[in-house]
């Protein structure tokens, strides 16, 4: 088969320019871009390296331009279940905007009493991150020492004999 070469017309190039920088959807926009770089002259490898994906997944971008232009490439294709929690995505996200959790346990609690669907924390951590939601340390607040006086140090450590 021969190379194919992405050569985009004056109204794709507009249309491409647009979407690398502001559609919605960031695989788009990676997609994008690609197809951008490589109009521009650049080697699949080295818009690999830009972008930050393997050579693989920049040919499979442009087989899908070839193959079905600008729609074919925005095409997410996503395979797989939808998650049960997704139809409770909407109440969940309000529920913990409103209270935010303080730990994992927490967070999976509080979706087993909304949605009675108990989930384990590593996919209640993936939720939380699909909701946008962050992890966010809390340091202690550092306090000064306590200062103790000179006088009660020292009377309460000095002895004195009587004779």
């Amino acid at each position: 088969m021969a190379w194919f070469r992405v050569r985009l017309s004056e109204e794709e190039q507009r249309i491409v320019g647009d979407e690398r920088r502001e559609h919605p959807h960031a695989p788009t926009r990676r997609k994008m871009e690609t197809l951008w770089l490589l109009h521009h002259g650049l080697t699949r490898e080295m818009v690999a390296e830009i972008v930050g994906v393997s050579l693989a997944t920049v040919k499979r971008y442009v087989k899908a331009y070839r193959d079905g232009g600008l729609d074919g490439l925005r095409r997410w294709g996503k395979k797989g279940r939808t998650g049960s929690l997704e139809a409770h995505r909407e109440l969940l996200a309000e529920s913990f905007r409103e209270r935010p959790v303080c730990s994992v346990a927490e967070a999976a609690d509080r979706i087993e009493q909304l949605t009675r669907i108990r989930r384990g924390p590593t996919q209640t951590r993936l939720f939380l991150k699909k909701l946008g939601l962050r992890w966010q340390r809390m340091g202690a607040i550092p306090v000064p020492p306590k200062k103790v006086s000179r006088t009660m140090w020292r009377s309460s450590s000095s002895f004195s004999l009587r004779s």
